[in-house]
């Protein structure tokens, strides 16, 4: 429970702001590829913070449940969600704890979620496997260990960091419709600004 505890406290902290620490606006690479969903699709958007990417997607016709295990950035999820007139499911989560039922979602969407140490990421991982429906769609978009010579965002800690062959490996069996590592000039919030060493992974399930 400590470390339920810590890792709540320091998160409602970083969100304890009327600021949207990553802006109100989608993730780029998620506005590209959400295309790829199916209308009105069942979607879990993973440690969704303060809800830009959880409000977007509902806006486009989708049935999101976001997690997060800072119960602050939820009530600012929440209040975006009521200025744009959507209503995703939105929950306080410890990941950590949460049953990954089977065959749930359509696609499940996670954007810079590197607060996972390898063991817990490997489970996390394995929990997408179980969760998605033959079919669906892991959007991912992560750092990778080049970022540390940037810090603009994203862990200090190499092992937090992807890489493609971690990620191609993680999901194998799924048929890769995209990964790429690149760099590419983020503006998202004040939190990730600047030139970032990025990769992209868009990975189906198969049926």
């Amino acid at each position: 429970m400590a470390d339920h505890d810590d890792a709540r406290t320091f998160w409602d902290g970083r969100f304890d702001t009327a600021e949207y620490i990553f802006g109100r606006e989608p993730n780029v690479f998620l506005a590209r590829e959400a295309h790829r969903i199916p209308p009105g699709g069942d979607v879990l958007d993973v440690a969704c913070g303060e809800g830009r990417n959880a409000v977007w997607l509902a806006r486009q016709g989708c049935r999101v449940t976001g997690l997060d295990i800072s119960p602050v950035a939820l009530a600012k999820a929440a209040r975006l969600a009521e200025a744009h007139g959507v209503t995703p499911t939105l929950r306080q989560q410890d990941l950590r704890d949460w049953i990954w039922e089977p065959d749930a979602f359509d696609a499940i969407v996670c954007i810079f979620i590197q607060f996972a140490a390898p063991p817990e990421r490997q489970r996390l991982f394995q929990g997408f496997r179980t969760a998605l429906r033959p079919g669906g769609l892991v959007l991912l978009q992560g750092y990778t260990p080049r970022q540390l010579e940037y810090r603009t965002g994203g862990p200090g800690d190499i092992a937090h960091l992807y890489t493609a062959d971690l990620l191609r490996e993680a999901f194998d069996g799924f048929d890769l419709l995209r990964l790429e590592e690149y760099e590419a000039d983020l503006a998202e919030g004040s939190k990730h600004v600047g030139r970032s060493a990025l990769v992209d992974l868009v990975a189906r399930k198969r049926g």
